[in-house]
């Protein structure tokens, strides 16, 4: 019988949630305790803002690259926001950094998620929520930047993507932050061990 060998530990990361989940402050949190891990950068039809870099914040793109880019298969994902601006996550992101030894995290919604689940299917998918879902309105309010109708549409929006919790394969209770960061911090050891385990057999 062959012994284990200590193989590839790279992991793919989508976290999903409703907005005021606390995503982006936990995935901050976790990057401090886990500098293998890098977030991953969309590529966007839209222009840049200011003292946005390309290849730093997003690839920058035209329309007729990205179109090309969906039709070579290079996304993994990809969206139209807003009925303008398109998004999408390049497969070659994952794979180069994988290749340097480096894992990747994203935040995205529900409906990108699926997409990635398809193309991608060895990422490990987390959803992230708050323990009430009277907390998801408080953080929305207290961030300051939305009006109240934006806020409601987001509170209709989160609704709908706490009904896909049971598509993911873990859930994370963001009711304390470092709780929280641990508990993906658990999700990737267990990640790396099934990648182990896979490796050993073969």
């Amino acid at each position: 019988m062959a012994y284990p060998a200590h193989g590839d530990q790279c992991l793919f990361l989508v976290v999903s949630g409703p907005s005021g989940a606390g995503k982006s402050t936990l995935i901050r949190r976790f990057l401090e305790y886990h500098p293998d891990f890098t977030i991953s950068i969309s590529a966007t039809t839209r222009p840049p803002r200011a003292g946005e870099g390309h290849g730093v914040d997003y690839w920058f793109v035209d329309d007729v690259e990205f179109a090309r880019r969906i039709r070579d298969g290079e996304l993994i994902e990809h969206a139209q926001v807003f009925g303008k601006h398109f998004y999408g996550t390049p497969r070659s992101f994952i794979t180069e950094r994988f290749a340097q030894g480096m894992s990747v995290i994203k935040d995205i919604d529900v409906q990108g998620a699926n997409q990635i689940r398809e193309a991608f299917p060895q990422a490990v998918f987390v959803f992230v929520v708050p323990p009430r879902r009277e907390q998801i309105e408080a953080r929305l309010r207290g961030r300051g930047t939305d009006s109240d109708a934006a806020i409601q549409r987001r509170l209709l929006e989160a609704e709908v993507e706490l009904a896909h919790w049971r598509d993911y394969d873990y859930l994370v209770f963001n009711d304390e932050l470092e709780r929280a960061a641990a508990d993906l911090g658990a999700i990737v050891r267990a990640g790396r061990l099934r990648i182990a385990r896979e490796n050993a057999q073969g």
